[in-house]
């Protein structure tokens, strides 16, 4: 089955526990701690607006834990009675459908934000060490390549590159409730947040995402954490998300139909197809101007 782990497999001794417990008390209402204890990320629940971002970086989970798990045909586990998230952002541990040990699906908490390319991480590193040898300060550069922060890359796009295409195969596909995202509104100029949502009454949905164990420094203050990261894939715009942000769009899965064949247990190039943009007309713009949908959650 699809995503079924052997006892050794890579992911067991690498991942971080909180997603077998839920996320601590008081994780969706002001400053929290997510993750187990040796994490100690403190986060704030409102954070960054989506217009400081180029891409889709915000989105909004209006159902119930419990709601989304029985669409996804997915254990629920201990989080059937978490509230909606008017408001996920980049880092956050957000709520995801994957694969379980005994070949079902059960839902997760990840850290949204993808492990990015090793040469991305080498090109800030070396201007980082530019800044040292320019202070006259000595520097390991193994070691301080070792120790960039990776704050993750939330958006796949390009999945050809050999970068992606190692995490786009069964066991690394999840599926990512929705039921609104937010753009910034570049081609207008104004880079309000723009919410689109599949009607006015938010229905659920799911972004293709993928995930994966993986042990990076997040955050400098942090150090080196091993943790369990997603992302989703994005694709062009299609016309109510071009009149405002002409760059791309979440692919979106929006039937049991293609919720399954994600989760399948075919090939990358048997759901490539899924890599496509909505039908235009499939989206209204249901919130301007705020940094969580708010009304998502009545």
């Amino acid at each position: 089955m699809p995503g079924t782990l052997a006892p050794d497999d890579r992911r067991q001794p690498r991942h971080c526990d909180f997603h077998a417990h839920g996320p601590p008390e008081g994780f969706f209402e002001g400053l929290v701690v997510i993750g187990p204890p040796r994490l100690r990320l403190l986060v704030a629940h409102r954070g960054l607006p989506c217009s400081r971002q180029t891409m889709c970086n915000l989105y909004s989970i209006a159902t119930s834990v419990a709601e989304f798990a029985r669409a996804a045909r997915a254990d629920g586990g201990s989080f059937h009675n978490q509230p909606p998230m008017t408001g996920v952002y980049p880092d956050y541990a957000a709520p995801v459908v994957t694969h379980d040990t005994a070949g079902g699906r059960a839902v997760r908490y990840l850290r949204w934000g993808m492990p990015s390319s090793s040469q991305a991480l080498f090109q800030a590193a070396s201007k980082r060490a530019d800044a040292l040898r320019a202070k006259g300060q000595a520097f390991d550069f193994k070691e301080l390549l070792r120790r960039e922060p990776d704050r993750g890359t939330t958006n796949i796009r390009n999945t050809s590159s050999k970068h992606w295409r190692r995490w786009l195969e069964p066991e690394s596909r999840c599926l990512v409730p929705m039921t609104s995202f937010c753009e910034p509104d570049q081609v207008g100029g104004s880079r309000q947040n723009i919410w689109f949502a599949l009607d006015e009454s938010r229905p659920l949905a799911f972004f293709a995402g993928v995930w994966t164990p993986w042990t990076c420094v997040r955050k400098t203050s942090e150090g080196e954490v091993a943790c369990e990261v997603f992302g989703f894939l994005t694709t062009e715009a299609n016309v109510e998300v071009r009149r405002h942000h002409d760059k791309a769009m979440p692919v979106i899965l929006t039937a049991p139909a293609e919720w399954d064949a994600w989760m399948s247990d075919k090939p990358w190039p048997e759901v490539a197809h899924l890599q496509r943009p909505l039908p235009d007309g499939a989206l209204k713009i249901v919130n301007r101007g705020v940094k969580q949908d708010e009304i998502a959650a009545v």
